[in-house]
């Protein structure tokens, strides 16, 4: 749905000062975590990035603190038992049955501390803070003829799909949530989600 000039620059400009404050106020974490992946088993690059499908189908690289093992990607799809799983169970696999998360990485999955890199998403204009959460390609076909109404809109690192339940949610259902997202979208709605949001990483709910 189209949706008016005003909200639409409003949400940016939110976008762009909330995600330049939380980016000046992260770079002790960001200091942390940099030394915390040059030992043991999480040595290896600190940030993951994986590709997502962004508003009107553009391709883009989603930014989380590694919470697997290197090459997990890879290593999931040599797996076919595995990776058929993965995808039956709405693309994701519960952390304590997925052998590519270590054990760090259930922690800042847990917490939603990986999600902290989305910020640079935000900055750059590939995410929104508030908005459906960005899918990769082969989730698409969930959709149905609904994928360019789900591509309208930039995608956020929340959403109502996350306050609603997150990982609790699964499709068929998790589409129903994000395209009333889509048709409800405002201002108000937006802060209402934010702040489930933040409710939601505090109970950890649907967190893995």
């Amino acid at each position: 749905m189209n949706k008016s000039m005003s909200y639409l620059m409003t949400k940016r400009l939110i976008d762009i000062v909330v995600s330049l404050l939380a980016i000046v106020c992260l770079i002790p974490v960001f200091v942390v975590m940099f030394i915390f992946y040059r030992f043991g088993e999480n040595k290896g690059p600190m940030i993951y990035k994986q590709e997502r499908i962004g508003k009107h189908g553009q391709p883009f690289k989603i930014w989380k603190f590694r919470s697997m093992i290197v090459n997990a990607d890879e290593k999931l799809k040599a797996n076919p038992v595995l990776y058929k799983k993965y995808v039956e169970n709405s693309y994701k696999l519960p952390a304590e049955e997925d052998p590519r998360i270590t054990k760090f990485g259930r922690f800042i999955r847990k917490t939603s501390i990986d999600e902290l890199p989305q910020f640079i998403n935000i900055l750059k204009g590939d995410m929104a803070l508030v908005g459906p959460r960005p899918v990769v390609k082969d989730e698409l076909k969930e959709y149905g003829n609904q994928v360019d109404k789900l591509l309208s809109m930039t995608p956020g690192a929340m959403g109502w799909w996350q306050a609603s339940g997150r990982s609790n949610i699964e499709y068929p259902e998790r589409c129903d949530v994000e395209l009333y997202y889509i048709d409800h979208a405002s201002l108000g709605f937006d802060i209402k989600i934010v702040f489930l949001n933040i409710v939601s990483i505090f109970k950890h709910t649907g967190a893995y």
